[in-house]
């Protein structure tokens, strides 16, 4: 496969993630919770605080997209390895890391807050698991590409 095609290929799959994103935290999302919240009127006064975590927990997702589509563009100029695709990976590493940190403690305030049920606390660790497990990826993926954008530096230089 041409790096074009692939790049292109990559870009329609984060598009799609952007897009079911977007659909998952502003539409299906408040959706669910509002149901929740008449439902059940004892948890009314937990939705708009969970909502405004969930969304602002949205921005960091939404600037790894940006990343992933700027590292794409970069692959379709058939330049994988690049010191901007290493610092590319290093900001995802740092976004997710920090969205993880964020959703934690937000858990913790909205468990003290008694606004969260200690089993919803419990799965959400698997959630960010899942954030600190993409950031040390792309923290080892951008190590990794620094190296090889070393290396084909150093390669271009030889005779």
């Amino acid at each position: 496969m041409a790096q074009a095609s692939f790049s292109k290929w990559l870009k329609w799959i984060i598009g799609g993630i952007a897009v079911c994103g977007a659909a998952m935290y502003f539409y299906f999302l408040p959706m669910f919770g509002s149901g929740i919240a008449k439902d059940n009127p004892e948890l009314s006064y937990c939705y708009l605080p969970w909502l405004i975590v969930i969304w602002v927990s949205a921005i960091p997702c939404f600037l790894i997209l940006y990343f992933g589509w700027k590292i794409v563009t970069e692959i379709g100029r058939d330049n994988s390895f690049s010191m901007d695709n290493s610092r590319f990976l290093k900001y995802i590493s740092i976004l997710a890391f920090a969205d993880s940190g964020y959703f934690f403690l937000a858990n913790i305030v909205l468990l003290l807050l008694n606004m969260n049920h200690p089993a919803i606390f419990l799965a959400s660790l698997l959630v960010e698991f899942a954030g600190v497990a993409v950031s040390v990826a792309a923290a080892a993926l951008s190590h990794l590409v620094q190296k090889a954008a070393d290396i084909q530096k150093e390669n271009e230089l030889t005779i």
